[in-house]
């Protein structure tokens, strides 16, 4: 057979913005949000206590306590907002996720290279109800996709399905692809 590579016109490839996306849960703002506020409420609590042995600098350390949580009640508001815009898109042949607030990051793993599935999730998700889905493929030492924001159902079912396509090793028809 004779090898062929024929250039593509950039103008008919499908559109990436099109594909339809669905939102995560929106129980994952307040889950990220407690998870902020705990780091800078240590912080801030570090920078109040720590001990201080110049005068002036002692003097203008609850100033920079309340500054340091300031700082933290921005980042709590910011990733409350970034994470009700995640998003994420099951299709027959690829995984989308979209994050991010001021950097948009989207991520596409097609499902062909799927070597391994995993769920996680830590005390406060479990409270909220979240699982992350966590995507393999080979050669790599973390997750090439980490899906957060999932109800746990939802996790299970979308789990269910790429292990499903894992193990039949062949595309599914295109109605497998519909979401639970």
């Amino acid at each position: 057979m004779l090898f062929s590579n024929p250039s593509l016109d950039p103008e008919t490839l499908p559109r990436l913005e099109t594909a339809p996306l669905t939102p995560v849960s929106p129980r994952l703002a307040p889950c990220q949000a407690l998870l902020v506020l705990v780091r800078w409420l240590v912080i801030t609590a570090v920078v109040l206590v720590f001990p201080v042995r110049d005068e002036a600098l002692a003097h203008w350390q609850p100033w920079l306590a309340a500054a340091t949580g300031g700082l933290g009640l921005i980042a709590v508001t910011l990733g409350w907002i970034e994470a009700r815009r995640r998003a994420y898109g099951l299709r027959e042949h690829d995984l989308i996720y979209r994050r991010g607030l001021l950097v948009r990051r989207t991520q596409v793993l097609p499902l062909v290279r799927l070597q391994h599935v995993e769920t996680l999730s830590n005390p406060v998700e479990r409270a909220f109800g979240l699982v992350r889905l966590a995507c393999f493929t080979a050669g790599g030492r973390g997750a090439d996709l980490l899906l957060e924001g999932l109800p746990a159902s939802r996790a299970e079912a979308v789990k269910q399905y790429l292990l499903a396509r894992l193990a039949e090793g062949t595309p599914a028809p295109p109605h497998a692809a519909e979401e639970p």
